[in-house]
């Protein structure tokens, strides 16, 4: 079954909900990440709350298009699948414009199955069913156990450019192992 993610309006920056934006929740003592690429501190997109923990995407907005950030694998993005409980914000680094590595404001990205809770409402994205590709499957792999990766959420980069992810006017993929937690995310244009 597919839920959609509406834009459900502001909502505090380090709120425990699904939202993009804003700053990540993670375990004490959680290092922001950084690119493999360019090793500058990665911007984050979004907090997704799941059955199986809190996945926390985030993706290099230094060299847009150099750091490969559309690939799963290539370092310029990261997916963490992080547990549930006693999350805390995570500091940005020292020295970092903070309005670099987070959206500018925060929406709230409200479930809902209803087709009369979509109308007049701007749809963030999915969560569960099927991945609708732009191009072809590319479902990853999981670089522990080296299975297909199971589809958690397609994310959409919406309207309005202080809140949007930037996806190249595309869409991403989000995929979980959930033998092994390792958690994935790529983009197609």
């Amino acid at each position: 079954m597919t839920t959609l993610l509406l834009d459900g309006g502001p909502v505090a920056p380090d709120a425990p909900v699904s939202r993009t934006g804003g700053v990540p929740l993670g375990p004490a003592g959680t290092v922001w990440p950084v690119c493999r690429a360019c090793r500058g501190p990665l911007q984050f997109l979004a907090q997704i709350v799941l059955d199986a923990g809190v996945l926390a995407l985030f993706m290099c907005a230094h060299r847009p298009g150099g750091c490969e950030q559309w690939s799963p694998s290539a370092g310029g993005n990261l997916a963490l699948l992080l547990p549930a409980g006693a999350l805390v914000p995570v500091p940005v680094p020292r020295g970092a414009d903070p309005e670099v590595l987070g959206l500018g404001a925060v929406r709230a990205a409200v479930p809902s199955a209803a087709t009369s809770a979509v109308e007049g409402r701007t749809v963030l994205g999915s969560l569960g069913g099927e991945p609708e590709w732009l191009q072809y499957d590319e479902t990853p792999d999981c670089p522990a156990c080296a299975r297909p990766m199971g589809f958690v959420a397609g994310l959409r980069e919406g309207p309005d450019p202080v809140t949007a992810m930037n996806f190249g006017s595309g869409q991403a993929y989000a995929h979980v192992c959930g033998g092994c937690g390792a958690a994935a995310l790529l983009w197609q244009c």
